[in-house]
């Protein structure tokens, strides 16, 4: 008999990134697998839940903790007294912060530990936060889970971790969304995208400084220096990185750099296997969830042999270093090479079948359990 489960998922944010298809894709698999599950959230995101899990009771904060602040007080004050309410027994808290006085067990999901890796690479305050936020949580909740054995070591490394309190659960992908798309959905992205036939290659993420983006432009400008009808580089996601400005500013204006923002989640299997390659070339991850999707979709991945990346792409990737030279002689490599290519789509897309949500939710099963115990 699993333990009732209270999930707070009032900390997912509404840009639908990362960790919000973590947190989606976690709660639909738990409520398949017949999980006594309650889900706490905001209010605008009761009906999304509630269609997600049909079985789990959903529950909604009040409208003033979209302010983080007062979410982190009401995490404080009012999940335990939730939890209490809905009989759970277990509370889950998928976002680094957990109640200190919870009443019950607690499990914290660190995602990675970068603010103490590469502080430099986030905004001081920010940093500090999610430092302070880490550290507690660790000492604190009954269980740990991390989404790779990378960041595990690195828990265990950077904080004196226990490493029997953690536990391993990797990311899942949604075939049904991510998949290999037909000619139909690529065109009709290219051309949403302004490229009309012009070949391209992709990336998809934040642009915080670790996931290198600078040096990505700057690899692709040197990859593409020589060629007659050069490929695009198609930059999808949120820019907050100043490098990102200035490193289009250094590439010769024959070199095309696109930067549509944010792509629908029905436009993202069509940019992602319409590509040439999907460039991922991040300094450090905790999972690295762009990379399996880009597999889902049958696209030739390239990117970094650093923390979890290679327990994501094992040997259906292709790997270079971070810095500008060395992405630049690896792309140069696939877009010369068509059927490596063509060898590790086919590779990506079986790898990328390995990766469930189903698993997901049941390693995270066995994580409840154990803290209840």
């Amino acid at each position: 008999m699993t333990p009732r489960v209270l999930l707070d998922a009032a900390a997912v944010p509404a840009d639908r990134g990362a960790l919000s298809r973590y947190v989606e894709g976690l709660v639909a698999a738990l409520d398949s697998a017949g999980a006594d599950l309650a889900v706490a959230c905001q209010r605008a995101d009761v009906e999304r839940y509630k269609r997600l899990a049909p079985s789990a009771r959903v529950l909604s904060g009040p409208p003033s903790i979209t302010n983080r602040a007062a979410r982190l007080n009401w995490e404080q004050t009012s999940v335990p007294v939730l939890a209490k309410q809905v009989g759970a027994q277990v509370i889950h808290a998928p976002y680094y912060s957990i109640p200190l006085r919870p009443g019950m067990p607690t499990v914290v999901t660190v995602h990675d530990v970068t603010w103490f890796t590469d502080p430099d690479q986030h905004g001081a305050v920010k940093a500090a936060f999610f430092r302070s936020a880490t550290r507690t949580s660790v000492r604190h909740a009954t269980r740990v889970v991390v989404p790779s054995k990378a960041t595990r070591e690195e828990l265990v490394r950077v904080l004196s971790a226990d490493p029997t309190r953690i536990d391993v659960a990797y990311h899942g992908v949604d075939q049904g969304l991510f998949h290999r798309p037909g000619e139909h959905e690529v065109k009709r992205v290219a051309d949403r995208l302004g490229l009309h036939g012009q070949p391209y290659i992709a990336f998809l993420g934040g642009m915080e400084p670790r996931k290198n983006v600078p040096n990505l432009i700057r690899g692709f400008a040197r990859a593409v220096g020589g060629f007659a009808e050069a490929p695009a580089l198609v930059l999808a996601g949120a820019v907050r990185d100043e490098g990102v400005e200035e490193a289009v500013s250094e590439v010769a204006a024959t070199v095309r750099v696109v930067r549509p923002g944010y792509l629908s989640f029905a436009d993202l299997p069509g940019f992602l296997g319409g590509a040439l390659a999907v460039a991922f070339p991040s300094r450090e991850e905790g999972f690295g969830l762009p990379v399996l999707e880009a597999m889902a979709c049958g696209a030739p991945v390239l990117t970094t042999h650093r923390t979890s990346l290679p327990e994501v792409g094992g040997e259906a990737v292709a790997y270079t270093e971070p810095d500008a030279d060395s992405i630049a002689a690896a792309l140069s490599e696939l877009l010369n090479s068509p059927m490596r290519r063509e060898r590790l789509a086919s590779a990506g897309l079986d790898r990328a079948r390995e990766f469930t949500w189903e698993a997901s939710a049941e390693a995270h099963l066995v994580c409840y359990q154990r803290a209840l115990e």
